[in-house]
């Protein structure tokens, strides 16, 4: 009776557990970027591709706001409720801490009540525009790997605009239109994620979706990252190995979820209905209580692990790489053009390590990650392997007995590696090209 109840208790929790989890919890096993292995030669390291885990982007960034002083309280103004848009007595003071909505208020722990949001001033101004540009940068580009969220404590605005850049702010591009009417905002059909597909999952759209005014349960808008990667994963995204696929070859796909900064433009403020009640213009501000930004440092495959330092995130590179991306090779590791880790083959991907340049041989023999010393060589200072008596060659890669004129069948111990070319030593003269710097 107890076996049977528990099965029964399990079963429960296993499907309540897929309800409560439709997507998987990571992206991936790319969490190693290499790892020691036994081979014929002995101990050596075996190269993959790896990322950093996906984190909460926010701790991370900036926030600049432009009109700088477009945050209410200075001088101290009253706005109206939301839930009754006539009730005109609340005050915002940024003297006062209590009654103050400064910019951080948008990145702090939601977890309790009631809950702490930045506000903007009123439209008192009308009918000059009410527009805000709120910019989150984090001077590194950074992968998204989950939807952004935006909780709005006021209405959703009846037209915003979404942005992105991959230079640091020195040009944007839209990523996705918020209108109540899109035709009549941006002169675009309305369209929502759904809409799309595969091959038209580039599309910069206007939703309708989100702006919905002063609906009470509607304080929320996304920018739906899964649910594009979905067209390639499947609708629960268990099929990672296909996105993946498609991210390593399709740069324009990988390059639409990468980004250095956003840019959230509010344009015209939640007004409920056809006209502005220019009586009570206090009705009219934005304030956002929490945003979302999910996602990882790109490290182009060369790092799992990204460090903040000095109000700066970097990766710490691995293969042989270097700078803030690992987007360059280290200096004397330049024998063959940089290039980005690949997720393929699954599930550990291709390294694409870096290897030491040709001049650099003669001053960096060996170390104890790429070039090992062969057929039981031990490296001596990274100058010069120390071959065993039968052995010879920068790497202990030769026979001693086929310079004295060739080897018998039986002649020596290990014969047999005379036909083993010395792979390293192949691999740099295969592919020496010119210097990356």
């Amino acid at each position: 009776m107890y076996l049977s109840r528990f099965l029964s208790i399990h079963a429960l929790w296993v499907t309540v557990s897929s309800v409560m989890q439709p997507y998987p919890l990571v992206w991936g096993h790319y969490d190693v970027c290499k790892t020691q292995i036994y081979t014929e030669e002995g101990k050596v390291w075996d190269y993959m591709a790896c990322q950093p885990e996906s984190t909460d982007m926010t701790k991370y960034l900036k926030v600049r706001l432009d009109p700088p002083d477009i945050t209410c309280g200075d001088p101290p103004e009253t706005f109206c409720a939301m839930g009754n848009p006539y009730m005109c007595n609340n005050e915002c003071d940024a003297s006062t801490p209590e009654l103050a909505h400064p910019p951080e208020l948008m990145f702090d722990f939601e977890g309790r009540h009631p809950s702490t949001f930045w506000q903007s001033a009123t439209w008192k101004d009308y009918p000059k525009p009410l527009q805000v540009n709120i910019t989150l940068s984090w001077s590194k580009t950074i992968e998204l790997t989950d939807n952004i969220v935006i909780t709005f404590e006021s209405g959703r605005p009846d037209q915003m605009i979404l942005e992105k850049s991959l230079d640091y702010g020195r040009t944007w591009q839209p990523y996705q239109y918020y209108a109540t009417d899109c035709l009549d905002a941006f002169h675009m059909d309305p369209k929502s994620v759904k809409d799309l597909s595969q091959h038209t999952v580039l599309e910069i759209i206007c939703t309708e979706e989100y702006s919905t005014g002063y609906m009470t349960n509607s304080k929320i808008i996304h920018f739906e990252i899964k649910d594009r990667f979905a067209f390639f994963a499947g609708p629960w995204l268990r099929n990672m190995a296909s996105l993946y696929g498609q991210l390593d070859t399709t740069k324009k796909l990988r390059d639409f979820f990468t980004v250095t900064d956003l840019r959230i433009r509010l344009l015209r403020p939640a007004v409920g209905e056809i006209y502005v009640d220019e009586l009570h213009l206090a009705r009219y501000f934005y304030a956002i209580s929490d945003i979302k930004v999910h996602g990882r440092c790109k490290c182009n495959l060369h790092a799992t692990v990204c460090v903040y330092d000095n109000s700066k995130l970097a990766c710490e590179c691995e293969h042989n790489t270097t700078g803030p991306d690992c987007g360059k090779c280290k200096k004397n590791y330049q024998g063959r053009p940089w290039s980005p880790g690949s997720y393929l083959p699954i599930p550990k991907g291709t390294a694409n390590t870096c290897i030491p340049s040709i001049s650099s041989i003669g001053t960096n023999v060996c170390d104890n990650e790429l070039l090992h010393c062969q057929n039981g060589g031990t490296c001596h200072n990274n100058v010069r392997c120390l071959c065993p008596a039968a052995y010879t060659g920068v790497l202990c890669e030769k026979l001693r007995c086929e310079e004295a004129g060739g080897c018998g069948s039986g002649s020596g111990p290990g014969a047999s590696a005379l036909r083993r070319p010395a792979l390293l030593v192949t691999a740099l003269l295969a592919t020496a090209g010119p210097l990356v710097i």
